[in-house]
């Protein structure tokens, strides 16, 4: 397999007869990479074969190839293994083709967006949807941008934008049911990451946004179902979070003691979760009546 991988791209960055002897040395060319390798390499990124990826663009480099659509691919896949100032770089290097302004400029900013520099972010989310209003995975960034400030007027009209450029995707529906969730919005939020499910079972994310959702909705049995025995320290101790955050505090106290009882080791977060609630039911209880 590893061969197979790394013949694919020489074989994919065609030389034309004029360019024979790309690879050697004193040839003065430029060597070209043909959209059938490009596209290869994309299929290794969408199909999570990172390594895959990782070795044809190395072999592109090491053959000479300088080509911007690499360069917003290596962006991409450093963004994925979490190497956010090479991805910032590599999509900063794409920047000049006017052809992939929008997706270097969506990786940029995406990339500012997990580094924490939300302004920045922002004018960059906001340039790459301009150039490509088709760019949804800049407005799905930008709703989680307008999310973190709490600007929700902002933020449903981002998601809007993101499902109807995307079709739905299923990280769309998570992020905006996510959203929803912040708003209080329970049932609509519940819809969204059924939606998202729906379309990828596997989206651990709304799964587990799923199962909030419900016990924040009150609906703690079907919150607790399902999980394996493995997770079910960790699914109460979600579930008993939840029940405190809507006041249901002697449900949170139970939920988050079952959790230490099912952990055989110290749960510090159930711990820690259970003296918040019992802080926060301290704080509900009324003053007691004082005869003067």
């Amino acid at each position: 397999m590893r061969t197979f991988v790394t013949l694919l791209i020489f074989a994919a960055i065609a030389a034309t007869p004029a360019q024979a002897g790309i690879f050697g040395r004193d040839d003065k060319a430029s060597p070209q990479v043909s959209a059938a390798a490009v596209a290869e390499i994309q299929r290794a990124m969408d199909e999570q074969r990172l390594i895959d990826a990782g070795r044809m663009l190395d072999s592109a480099q090491v053959a000479g190839v300088r080509d911007p659509r690499l360069e917003v691919l290596g962006g991409d896949l450093n963004l994925r293994r979490g190497r956010l100032n090479a991805a910032y770089a590599s999509y900063r290097a794409a920047e000049a083709d006017p052809e992939i302004l929008a997706r270097a400029l969506q990786g940029q900013g995406i990339t500012l967006s997990l580094q924490g520099r939300s302004d920045e972010a922002i004018a960059t989310l906001q340039r790459a949807v301009e150039a490509d209003p088709g760019a949804w995975r800049a407005w799905n960034a930008l709703g989680r941008e307008y999310d973190n400030r709490t600007q929700w007027t902002q933020a449903e009209a981002a998601y809007a934008q993101a499902m109807s450029a995307s079709g739905g995707d299923a990280l769309v529906l998570n992020n905006r049911g996510y959203s929803r969730l912040l708003q209080h919005r329970r049932d609509e939020a519940v819809a969204d990451f059924v939606a998202a499910l729906g379309k990828r079972p596997s989206l651990t994310e709304a799964r587990t946004n799923l199962r909030l959702a419900l016990a924040m909705r009150g609906d703690y049995d079907r919150a607790l179902a399902g999980g394996a025995p493995g997770d079910q320290a960790a699914l109460l101790n979600n579930a008993g979070f939840a029940a405190g955050m809507r006041g249901d505090y002697a449900k949170a106290e139970a939920l988050l003691g079952q959790a230490l009882e099912l952990k055989s080791e110290y749960y510090g977060r159930a711990s820690e979760n259970l003296k918040v609630v019992r802080a926060l039911a301290a704080q509900s209880e009324p003053a007691p009546n004082v005869v003067r």
